[in-house]
């Protein structure tokens, strides 16, 4: 589900917007915690300029990417398609990610290898940037946001809600609701015991709005890394969409992650319409992400 790993407020589609002047040590910091992040449940097979990272056990197909301390290796097409021919080869979806920033030549050997590439803004919370904790309070009434333990009742349809959202991307409420949700649970009880593990082992932290013992939006951060983490899966069920639900869970996010200690909070918007939401909170745009996969 990459897709999913990426912001998707569904409050509110990629383009390359206007960046603040860059950061190395920052995107170091970031490029250092999305080698590091998988490495723990995937072995990480090397191709030279890039890293292929192929899941151990159960969970979402992983991705290539960049392959850190290899600055005077630049990525050709040849090299893309030597991993896209082992992804082929354990039946895994031909995906990259990137920072553009950190790998200025993949794009061009993503597309000359065959690739379509999708650009998206990557937005840091400053670190002296104070998350705005209303935003978390000007919900409807009736929903509540809050963290979720491993055993909470609300759980399994806050895992479910992303896979719903980003089945039905855009800004429009939509035709999915509650109903929808409660069916679609079953078919993700493996999702779900995985996410209740990781949290359980202190590895993941879940958010989510709930109305009727259902998460109508929902998001998370996996443990930090070097200081670093990514606000990931931030979705709302299409037809709860336009209630700043998605902000609130957001902002609830951010100030778990602070309150945990994590210096550097980033996120991957899915367009320039969803991070000028998250610029409200204080994101700043500083980097694009990429990702590549073939043509649909």
């Amino acid at each position: 589900m990459t897709t999913a790993n990426r912001a998707n407020d569904s409050d509110t589609n990629s383009g390359e917007g206007r960046e603040l002047p860059h950061d190395n040590a920052l995107l170091d910091r970031i490029d250092r915690y999305q080698d590091a992040l998988h490495r723990p449940d995937a072995r990480a097979e090397d191709f030279g300029p890039l890293t292929l990272f192929v899941r151990d056990g159960s969970g979402p197909p992983l991705h290539a990417r960049p392959a850190r301390g290899r600055p005077g290796s630049p990525v050709t097409a040849a090299d893309v398609r030597r991993v896209r021919a082992r992804q082929r080869e354990l039946s895994l979806p031909e995906t990259f990610e990137w920072v553009a920033q950190t790998a200025p030549g993949l794009r061009k050997a993503a597309e000359e290898a065959g690739l379509r590439v999708d650009a998206r803004p990557l937005l840091v919370l400053p670190e002296d940037a104070p998350v705005p904790v209303a935003a978390a309070r000007t919900v409807p009434a009736g929903v509540t946001v809050r963290r979720l333990t491993p055993d909470d009742p609300c759980l399994p349809s806050a895992v479910t809600t992303p896979w719903l959202a980003f089945a039905e991307l855009g800004t429009h409420i939509g035709e999915t609701g509650a109903g929808a949700l409660a069916e679609a649970i079953p078919a993700y009880a493996a999702e779900i015991t995985r996410t209740a593990d990781r949290i359980r082992a202190g590895r993941t932290t879940v958010v989510a709005a709930i109305e009727d013992g259902l998460a109508l939006s929902s998001g998370l951060f996996p443990r930090a890394v070097g200081g670093v983490t990514e606000l990931c899966a931030i979705a709302t069920l299409p037809a709860a969409r336009r209630r700043g639900l998605a902000l609130a869970v957001t902002a609830a996010l951010a100030t778990e992650a602070r309150g945990l200690g994590v210096e550097t909070v980033f996120l991957c918007a899915t367009d320039e319409t969803v991070a000028r939401i998250y610029a409200r909170l204080g994101f700043r745009r500083t980097a694009t992400f990429m990702e590549a996969r073939p043509e649909e």
